[in-house]
């Protein structure tokens, strides 16, 4: 009894940190967050990725029908629609959350911002890897279509509206329809625009 209490409540502290690293994320990243509870309450984006994380947990369990059901409903309160089939590694944040899309087969690394309108598409009908790899630090500006198995590298920004179908080297800036790789910069640092992302 008391290995099954404590295994609760790991599990439960796990959560909760899991939360702060979210709100602590959305501070970094939005300069309009400036109050958690606020956040907690009003962010779709946050919300989107939260229930994703408990539909995720099901698809990896072989429940795949209620998994794309609480998909489903938080797509429908949200505007924000993730695949439970799709990896998301920490401090992900969505800002504005409308319109985001993610395919099932997507992987996203840690520390990944996406701005609203961003779509991580597929261009395959097999039941291949067919959507977008998002590696660690990287930001996708409002608008932009990331399609197919592409590789967006760490710390890679892609501008609003931008349309990948071919990756993208880590710490590059990549804009344009189709997105043509227009900086290249030896420090995350040095490229930093955010007039690109929105």
């Amino acid at each position: 009894m008391s290995g099954l209490i404590g295994a609760l409540a790991d599990r439960v502290l796990g959560t909760v940190a899991t939360l702060r690293e979210d709100v602590a994320a959305a501070h970094r990243r939005d300069p309009a967050a400036t109050d958690d509870l606020a956040l907690l309450l009003t962010s779709p984006g946050m919300h989107a990725i939260w229930t994703y994380r408990l539909a995720h947990r099901l698809w990896a369990r072989g429940a795949t029908r209620p998994a794309l059901v609480i998909a489903q409903g938080a797509r429908s309160i949200t505007g924000v629609e993730i695949h439970p089939g799709a990896t998301i590694g920490r401090r992900f944040f969505i800002d504005h959350g409308m319109g985001v899309v993610i395919g099932e087969t997507a992987e996203i690394g840690d520390d990944v911002m996406l701005y609203h309108g961003v779509t991580l598409g597929g261009r395959s009908m097999e039941r291949t890897k067919r959507h977008p790899t998002v590696e660690d630090g990287a930001t996708i500006g409002a608008g932009a279509r990331v399609i197919g198995p592409v590789v967006i590298g760490q710390g890679a920004q892609i501008g609003a509206n931008a349309v990948v179908v071919k990756d993208v080297p880590a710490l590059a800036t990549a804009v344009g329809i189709p997105a043509t790789v227009r900086i290249e910069a030896a420090h995350p640092e040095e490229q930093m625009d955010p007039a690109i992302w929105i």
